[in-house]
């Protein structure tokens, strides 16, 4: 999965336009897009829309886990045949997570790190039977006082580092907030691809074609990784390619999930 798409629960129309915007996976979000006089509302909206199965996989972000919508949420979501996962919000405590899993058995947890403690957590956090991890960058910058992407680089390695040692696939990286800045997003998302992200989320679907380019493998790319699989498959140890490129293990695993990742989404 590459692409994630943010929507309203709140605004049911745009939930259904965006089952066919191309995104991999729709994230219907009771949280912070959703104002706190139509909480009930999107809450409804979405049980409506996720009592039957949907065209593509469909997250929901549900509200604060130490607030008092979130009972009220899981409730109403589990068992739902068009929900797939859930997106837990400022997540602290694996233990609350392990909480909604036994309320919401066989959903993927995706709990989103967004403060220093959840940061420091993120090993325990991502060990705690959940699908994935993620940030949650806007809420992570006001609290560590940053005001610039380089000021997240540690705090998104260590995500990185968390759900890898945890056997976890890479995290997708956070929304970029200027839906305009293409530009901006589209370095962005190749800084993010450098630290080891697959993938990002979005909040608009203008968004979606500049993250699927930035972290599709390229021609070259693929040619390489075909190259060393090939390699490797007639010689277990490490070994030099025709180029004088060393390559061992770690490389040739690296290759075969660039192979595997263009199976999904074509090459650039």
């Amino acid at each position: 999965m590459i692409t994630w798409l943010y929507v309203p629960a709140d605004r049911p129309e745009r939930v259904v336009k965006a089952f066919a915007s191309g995104a991999d996976v729709v994230i219907v979000d009771l949280e912070d897009a959703v104002a706190p006089d139509r909480k009930s509302y999107a809450r409804d909206a979405a049980k409506d829309l996720l009592s039957s199965p949907t065209p593509v996989p469909v997250h929901v972000r549900i509200n604060a886990l130490d607030g008092p919508l979130a009972p009220a949420d899981l409730s109403a979501l589990a068992g739902l045949p068009g929900v797939h996962g859930l997106r837990l919000p400022k997540v602290v405590d694996p233990l609350v997570v392990q909480r909604v899993s036994a309320q919401a058995p066989g959903l993927a947890l995706v709990p989103l790190l967004e403060s220093a403690l959840g940061v420091e957590r993120a090993f325990e956090i991502a060990s705690a039977g959940v699908a994935g991890i993620a940030l949650g960058e806007a809420d992570l910058s006001a609290d560590l006082g940053v005001s610039t992407e380089d000021g997240l680089t540690w705090a998104r390695s260590r995500v990185v580092l968390a759900a890898r040692a945890a056997g976890l696939a890479p995290p997708a990286q956070s929304v970029y907030p200027n839906v305009r800045d293409l530009e901006g997003l589209r370095r962005s998302c190749e800084r993010g691809r450098a630290l080891g992200f697959l993938g990002r989320a979005a909040i608009h679907p203008a968004q979606l074609e500049t993250i699927a380019h930035a972290y599709r493998p390229t021609e070259a790319e693929l040619a390489r990784a075909r190259e060393i699989v090939e390699a490797a498959a007639t010689d277990a140890g490490a070994l030099a390619l025709p180029d004088g490129r060393f390559v061992d293990a770690a490389l040739v695993e690296g290759a075969r999930r660039t192979l595997s990742q263009a199976e999904t989404h074509p090459p650039r």
